[in-house]
């Protein structure tokens, strides 16, 4: 039997790492978390050959880690649970690639460099001689392309044959000299760990266990070498493996017409400008939404809601029921309660798809990438990076990575910021909301959908100003530095897994958590406090709703039903409508739109789309803000803000749009003028903290 081959997949972020692992496992994919820590790990099986195992790294641009995902990589790279280390480098950018590439073959295991977008160099009239390349690093180089998919056999084909690197990358003569007074005092033969107690990295210092003795030599040989180049320790590595590269790049890599603007960077002119990137910006996200929610997806969705959910499925249900002599009470708990509330639910399932496909071609793309370097021109006016926006773009997936990502900030304000006010953007659980108010109110109204996406930055703005104006929150402003990658036509395969996992995942919530929450509600609807079964007027949950239902009639919700669906929702957004369908016996989504229109205006079905986007988010995100808070004081603060917040801004848009509708101004109307006025003064008010700004953004 043959052993198992392990392959370590690394690369740069953009680099096509994630495409060049889909590509060598297909369908032979299997994700979960790494062990103590919730990145993900994304582990397969080459499609020719199910004996070698693929293991899919978090992309880095250095083995020196300040993110969990970071120290993932370097951690698994320094074990012994794989045999060769695959590097995906971008052809198009290979100085900037090839350092983390001098980092893995100073591990001394086997490395095979797949140079990826080898296509794309004769448009930027790029050579590389590979040749030269890998002669000069001692270990094999091979073109590949992930947007053709071409060159993978004989990746794999010479990644099962690799052997530990050739030649050992040599520096500066002053910096190998203190190389090798190190050696001699500390006895670490290996290249990569000597580097890293040079650059006093503590966990490869604890890792070699250096002595009192030793450890006061290594102080003394840096600080000569701090003396002779006059620079610290990790200034001095990062200035000798890039001079090594600029010369290396300089011997393998010609230009024949030399410098110029590229395809990318002439589109980069036009949506990444100071006048027209942010319109452009909208426009893009209103066409996403109005694809989704109101071309496209609709069709699908009508489908599900009227002819699968609405017609067929009870239809059958109710005919395989009556055969089988099921009680009354039973065919209400499947046909009112399961049906109705899973089938409201899983019928946005074709809108949630195309807003993802939307989404993929966007991301793969490259555009995204520049949606955050646009947003911070934005954010730096009002206190905030653009750091803060790329855990935001991950919410719009799901809140709970989103929240998670924001563990690459580093400045614990701007993180715990970012923090409070990620899950204000609309994640796919929200989808639903936003699909059954604009579809039930505003059928005709193309901007409804993509509006709730406004509302969430605008939220985030504001928010965010008011709380890096307090004593708490408030602090100078991190400097934002990211990678533009270049533009290039989004791979399908990508772009279809890529809706095909967030469909899936929205579809498995349906069958766990909604699912067991309709049975509840069917239960809460059915039967009063004496376990009678009654109508639902007369049942346990609407007795609940009444008792709160007051609280909420200043947002313009007259309906008992609408107060509980959203504290449903706190389970998981999604249930809002399963409840709704539950709650208003709405078979379909006709039945469930006419409930709404008899039950709200146009202005309290907007307030509680408002409310339902910006307050607290589902039990499980509130659990990932606890986990990055790591207080139960913060994480309470986060969630008393999100509700504040949400219930401040829903109550001002419903009663200042009722007295303009009306011509009527009560009590409730002055009093959100004076919200309006105090929220004023908490964004233009001084700052707690004032410090100088950095006045532009930064990339690579």
């Amino acid at each position: 039997m043959t052993d198992n081959k392990r392959f370590a997949l690394v690369g740069n972020p953009n680099s096509g790492k994630t495409s060049t692992f889909n590509l060598l496992t297909g369908s032979n994919q299997y994700v979960g978390n790494w062990p103590g820590v919730t990145v993900e790990r994304k582990s397969g099986k080459y499609a020719k050959d199910k004996t070698i195992i693929i293991q899919d790294l978090p992309g880095i641009y250095s083995l020196s880690p300040f993110t969990p995902e970071e120290n993932v990589t370097r951690d698994y790279l320094l074990s012994d649970d794989y045999d060769v280390i695959i590097n995906v480098v971008d052809a198009t950018n290979i100085e900037r690639n090839l350092y983390l590439t001098t980092q893995l073959i100073e591990i001394g295991k086997p490395v095979v460099i797949a140079l990826n977008m080898t296509d794309l160099l004769i448009k930027h009239d790029i050579f590389i001689n590979t040749e030269k390349l890998s002669y000069s690093l001692g270990v094999p180089v091979v073109n590949i392309s992930a947007l053709k998919n071409q060159g993978f056999e004989e990746l794999v084909s010479l990644s099962q044959k690799a052997r530990p690197p050739q030649v050992e990358l040599h520096y500066d003569e002053r910096f190998e000299a203190s190389l090798a007074e190190l050696a001699s005092a500390t006895h670490v033969s290996n290249r990569f760990e000597l580097i890293k107690v040079f650059e006093n990295d503590e966990k490869i210092i604890e890792r070699v266990a250096l002595s009192a003795k030793q450890a006061e030599e290594v102080s003394d040989i840096i600080a000569i070498a701090e003396d002779i180049f006059l620079d610290d320790r990790q200034s001095i590595v990062v200035n000798e493996r890039y001079q090594y590269l600029t010369s290396l790049a300089v011997m393998v890599e010609s230009r024949s017409k030399g410098v110029r603007l590229n395809f990318s960077d002439k589109i980069d002119q036009f949506v990444t400008s100071r006048i027209f990137g942010f319109p452009f910006f909208l426009f893009a996200m209103w066409a996403v939404y109005y694809v989704s929610i109101q071309t496209v997806g609709i069709m699908g969705t009508d489908f599900v809601n009227e002819k699968l959910f609405g017609e067929i499925v009870p239809q059958y249900a109710q005919s395989l029921l009556d055969a089988l002599h099921i009680a009354p009470i039973g065919q209400s708990l499947i046909l009112d309660g399961i049906i109705a509330g899973v089938g409201s639910v899983l019928g946005f399932v074709p809108q949630i798809f195309v807003l993802f496909i939307c989404l993929g071609i966007l991301e793969d793309s490259g555009y995204m990438s520049r949606v955050a370097f646009v947003m911070d021109r934005i954010f730096r006016r009002f206190g905030l990076s653009g750091k803060s926006f790329i855990p935001m773009l991950i919410a719009t997936g799901c809140g709970i990575p989103g929240v998670m990502a924001s563990r690459t900030i580093e400045n614990e304000r701007d993180r715990r910021i970012t923090i409070m006010v990620t899950t204000f953007m609309p994640c796919s659980a929200k989808l639903p909301i936003i699909a059954l108010v604009a579809g039930s109110l505003f059928p005709n109204n193309s901007l409804i959908a993509p509006s709730a996406y406004f509302v969430g930055i605008f939220t985030i703005v504001i928010s965010g100003i008011m709380l890096k104006k307090t004593k708490l929150l408030g602090g100078s402003v991190t400097p934002f530095i990211m990678e533009l990658p270049n533009y290039h036509l989004p791979k399908w395969s990508s772009v279809l897994r890529y809706a095909w996992e967030k469909g899936l995942s929205f579809i498995k919530r349906a069958g766990t958590i909604i699912l067991a929450m309709t049975i509840l509600l069917w239960f809460l609807t059915t039967f009063n406090f004496r376990l009678q079964v009654v109508d639902t007027e007369q049942s346990i949950l609407a007795g609940i709703g009444r008792v709160i239902m007051p609280l909420f009639v200043p947002l313009g919700w007259t309906s008992w039903q609408a107060t509980v669906s959203t504290f449903t929702g706190l389970l998981a957004k999604e249930t809002l409508v399963s409840t709704m369908g539950v709650l208003y016996h709405a078979k379909g989504s006709a039945a469930l739109n006419t409930a709404m229109q008899s039950n709200f205006t146009a202005l309290s079905a907007y307030t509680l789309l408002l409310f339902n986007l910006l307050c607290a988010p589902c039990f499980a995100a509130i659990g990932a803000i606890y986990r990055e808070m790591g207080t139960a004081k913060w994480t309470g603060i986060a969630v008393g803000f999100q509700c504040a917040i949400a219930y401040i801004f829903s109550f001002i848009v419903y009663q200042l749009g009722h007295a303009f509708v009306t011509g009527q101004v009560g009590i409730l109307a002055v009093l959100a003028v004076l919200m309006l006025g105090l929220g004023g003064y908490l964004v233009f008010r001084k700052p707690v903290y004032q410090a100088p700004q950095l006045a532009e953004s930064v990339t690579i």
